[in-house]
């Protein structure tokens, strides 16, 4: 950062989404595993700023916490800011759909919770350089993990013209996909797009009036399009909820809050196939095999109060579900 004032701490930049309904939510597993003899164990999935493990390793003096993010940033702010629980944490840099691979090498043959808190960071918006806000202009980065992988500027300057209206029109739901396309591959054969202030402009020019003042910022969805793409999150997504499902001990809970209707499409297949029985149709007699492996907790999607909502403007599109295992699957 190039300002003048100092960094605040970590605790008064992030305020957590959904907090106290999170840790209520899982609490009853952590407590399961108490009464079977054990050491609860919990996974925050997308650790960030640690906002939501700090406030679960204060709740629960037993907690062991396994926390982790693909961003090293945030690793380091959450590090700091847990430090105190350092005995009781392991904070691993990999992608959440690498859940399976993190708990084999901690040794942790099952967890109590997991919680996921998906989409971009506060830090991630906060952070002028990353170039996931259209805000202010910025290099077209999008990156989670900096340390690796294309960006959004790759993307924009190299994909093909039907490519772009691919990505555009099924991650950013963005109906005018067609007309953005074409003008950035018009202006990227002037020059190579480097900046977010460019494709904003681009967009701007692109989007009519009447839809920007209806649908929000014109670039949004975009923006939100180039950032999936980047950082494969729907396709990471799609493998981390079964591979979470799966670390789950019986009475283990999942927690995932969503913040467009793409991820939560794929968190309520997966939570509704595993809810449900696999009897055939007509079968007269569900068979233990049969039965639902999960539970859900949450009718529906949950979403913030007021309250939380003017205290936290970020969280105004979350949406949580939640589950418990009560069955676990025999070894094949």
């Amino acid at each position: 950062m190039t300002s003048g004032n100092p960094t605040p701490p970590t605790s008064a930049r992030h305020t957590p989404v959904l907090r106290d309904r999170c840790i209520n939510l899982l609490a009853p597993a952590f407590e399961a595993a108490r009464l079977a003899g054990r050491t609860p164990v919990v996974v925050d999935a997308t650790l960030g700023m640690g906002g939501h493990s700090e406030a679960m390793l204060q709740r629960f003096d037993d907690l062991h916490l396994i926390g982790i993010d693909r961003d090293t940033e945030a690793l380091d702010l959450a590090g700091a800011r847990l430090s105190r629980f350092s005995s009781r944490t392991d904070l691993v840099h990999a992608v959440y759909d690498e859940i399976d691979a993190v708990l084999d090498d901690l040794g942790i043959p099952a967890i109590d919770g997991i919680l996921m808190d998906l989409g971009v960071s506060s830090l991630q918006l906060d952070e002028r350089e990353r170039g996931f806000a259209y805000s202010f202009d910025a290099p077209l980065d999008m990156r989670m993990d900096t340390s690796r992988g294309q960006t959004a500027a790759d993307i924009v300057n190299t994909y093909s013209e039907e490519e772009l209206v691919r990505i555009i029109r099924k991650w950013g739901e963005e109906k005018f996909a067609g007309r953005i396309a074409n003008h950035i591959v018009a202006a990227r054969d002037k020059a190579p797009l480097t900046h977010t202030g460019e494709l904003v402009e681009i967009i701007r020019n692109v989007v009519p009036a009447g839809a920007a003042r209806t649908g929000g910022h014109p670039a949004k969805r975009t923006f939100q399009a180039l950032r999936i793409e980047v950082n494969e999150e729907l396709n990471v997504l799609e493998r981390a909820v079964p591979a979470a499902v799966d670390a789950l001990a019986l009475h283990g809970r999942a927690v995932i809050m969503s913040y467009h209707s793409l991820e939560d499409k794929i968190v309520k297949a997966v939570f509704a196939a595993g809810s449900r029985s696999s009897a055939p149709a007509g079968f007269p007699v569900e068979l233990e095999e049969h039965k639902a492996t999960l539970r859900r907790l949450t009718k529906g999607t949950e979403i913030p109060t007021d309250e939380e909502i003017a205290e936290n403007p970020r969280a105004a599109s979350a949406r949580l579900r939640a589950v418990e295992k009560v069955k676990v699957r025999s070894a094949a």
